[in-house]
Parts: structure tokens; sequence; C-alpha cells
């Protein structure tokens, strides 16, 4: 069984670039840790939303490796660049 996470980020039109950058960073971030599978920065077509996706080994991996990047800096609770609150989703593969 696997976990996983979706966000849904909301940057304002001006920072999608700049936004996306940072979030690619946080995705390769997330991504080295210890029992992550994968981790992914998608942008919708229109540019209005940047989604990050993930998969780790354990619910324990996942959570740890978040809490490194928050401890890091690379992942921040709330970004001025977003013009609403994200979403985020933790998966379970059944």
């Amino acid at each position: 069984m696997a976990f996983g996470f979706v966000a849904f980020h909301y940057p304002r039109p001006e920072y999608v670039e700049e936004f996306t950058d940072r979030v690619h960073k946080a995705c390769e971030f997330v991504g080295s840790r210890p029992g992550a599978l994968s981790a992914e920065c998608w942008v919708t077509t229109d540019g209005a939303v940047v989604v990050t996706t993930g998969r780790f080994e354990t619910e324990q991996d996942l959570r740890a490796a978040f809490s490194a990047a928050h401890d890091a800096g690379v992942i921040v609770d709330a970004d001025e660049r977003e013009h609403r609150p994200r979403e985020f989703f933790t998966l379970l593969s059944r």
C-alpha cells in the first residue's frame, strides 16, 4: 500500500512562473527524501493552477518528507503569491 498527496495551488497570474519554479524545487526536495517514490509538478494549460503530486512507501515517509521540507523552508504554510488557499489531499493506494 502506498501513500500519496495531491495539492492544488492558485498563484496570482503575475507570479505563475516564479511560483512554479519554487514548487519544482519543493518537489525535488520532497522527492529526494527516504521512501519517496515520486514527486511532480504540473500546471494547467491555462496556467491558473499548479498541481503537485507525490507517492511514498509509507505514511510516515510522507510526513517525514514534508516535515523536513517545512523545517528547511522549502515548503511554507502560506505564500503571498497565491490568491486563494491551496488545497492539499493525502491519498491512500488500495
